[in-house]
């Protein structure tokens, strides 16, 4: 699943983010930001026409993305301890 698909107020687990070419810089900052294997992030808001951008928050902190951004970061929901 990915980030854009992400219900709201839903916390999740980032898994990767993608890269789709090679030196992708988009990706690249996305994991600047905080993007990184085992953060937990939620979507806060969306826009208003088509829902972009998308205001995600990572800790104390918010990033406004492109639909197209949120799709590259691979999330799961926390696994909260139960047994599969």
């Amino acid at each position: 699943m990915t980030l854009m698909e992400t219900p709201m107020r839903t916390a999740v687990t980032v898994l990767s983010v993608e890269d789709r070419v090679p030196c992708d810089a988009i990706a690249r900052r996305l994991r600047e930001l905080g993007f990184v294997d085992g953060e937990t992030v939620e979507i806060v808001a969306k826009g208003p026409l088509g829902g972009e951008p998308l205001l995600a928050l990572i800790g104390f902190t918010r990033f406004a993305l492109r639909r197209s951004e949120a799709a590259r970061v691979h999330v799961s929901f926390p696994d909260n301890g139960k047994d599969r």
